[in-house]
């Protein structure tokens, strides 16, 4: 693929030097379009710098709780993406205020200074959700669209790539507890999606070449559940351990103490998020909404994941066959 030149083209991505931030600035560097990242701390963005050429990425300090920080981050811009999301809430950073007030202030400004809209949500965004999480999704969503009718919206399923927060964080269990708890008994269904699959995506929406005012759904080349899932991760790391049932009143109570943990473990909203399977829909699929509509062939977990999860054998030991 001919990479096109975008020398002249100002890109405003808020929340760009998270997971799928570091990805995606990669990928548009690589295109040479100018890129400002707008971010609650500056000073932790350094390392965005060596992603592209001298002077082509820089980050400005903003705030999506605060519509002025919004607008200057904004100014100038040719195309504002917001990736900006939380999986738990702590202090001032709350659902509402990230996923749906925020959202909608990045597409205000967008639609104030005439700049193009792509927007990150998640798949299972829903307003009827129980899930605070789904439910702000939801509510971004539809603020976004209403702000910016022809914005670009994707909703990835769980992302995996070396700094994700679900592999490692399982594999991280499986080195220090005897057993790996299967919420609701482990038959959600998931479709990992790589980051790095995702971050092309919109980089191509960024080149013109997605469905403006389209809901996009991203997933992997495989469905799992969430029991295939942990048997993977133990095969991949080589570790044997008990997967137990944990029905989801059970989980429940657990997540009650354990949302108080610097990074939790699991909160009760994240249980009644696994009520519900995270797959692509079939209507996305009918419809042309997906990777594969985009010219992108999913990446699989086979080809990815053992390249970080290494870390986590036990030298020595036997290996496990996966399904063990």
């Amino acid at each position: 693929m001919t990479l096109q030149t975008n020398n002249d083209t100002l890109i405003t991505i808020f929340g760009g030097s998270g997971f799928l931030g570091r990805h995606l600035v990669r990928a548009l560097a690589k295109r040479h379009y100018r890129i400002r990242v707008a971010v609650r701390r500056p000073d932790l963005a350094g390392h965005l710098q060596p992603l592209g050429r001298v002077g082509q990425i820089h980050a400005v300090q903003a705030n999506l709780r605060y519509g002025p920080s919004v607008e200057a981050a904004v100014r100038d811009a040719d195309i504002v993406i917001n990736l900006a999301g939380i999986l738990y809430e702590r202090g001032r950073q709350r659902f509402d205020t990230v996923q749906t007030f925020g959202a909608e202030q990045a597409a205000l400004a967008a639609a104030a200074h005439g700049a193009r809209m792509i927007h990150v949500s998640a798949i299972g965004a829903n307003e009827n959700s129980l899930s605070d999480y789904a439910r702000s999704k939801a509510v971004g969503e539809r603020l976004v669209l209403a702000a910016v009718p022809r914005a670009t919206v994707f909703r990835p399923s769980i992302m995996f790539g070396p700094e994700d927060a679900f592999f490692n964080k399982f594999a991280a269990m499986a080195t220090i507890l005897p057993a790996l708890p299967l919420i609701g008994g482990g038959e959600t269904r998931f479709q990992p999606v790589f980051v790095g699959d995702v971050a092309e995506a919109i980089a191509r929406a960024a080149d013109g070449q997605a469905k403006p005012g389209t809901i996009y759904e991203l997933g992997g080349p495989e469905v799992k559940t969430f029991k295939a899932l942990m048997e993977y991760v133990l095969a991949t790391i080589e570790r044997r351990r008990l997967l137990v049932p944990l029905p989801f009143p059970l989980a429940k109570i657990q997540a009650q103490v354990l949302q108080y943990m610097p990074k939790p473990l699991l909160t009760p909203d994240q249980v009644e998020l696994l009520k519900t399977d995270n797959v692509v829909s079939p209507a996305a699929e009918a419809e042309g909404r997906t990777l594969q509509s985009l010219g992108i062939a999913p990446t699989a977990l086979e080809v990815i994941v053992p390249s970080y999860l290494w870390r986590f054998r036990k030298t020595g030991q036997f290996k496990v066959a996966r399904g063990a």
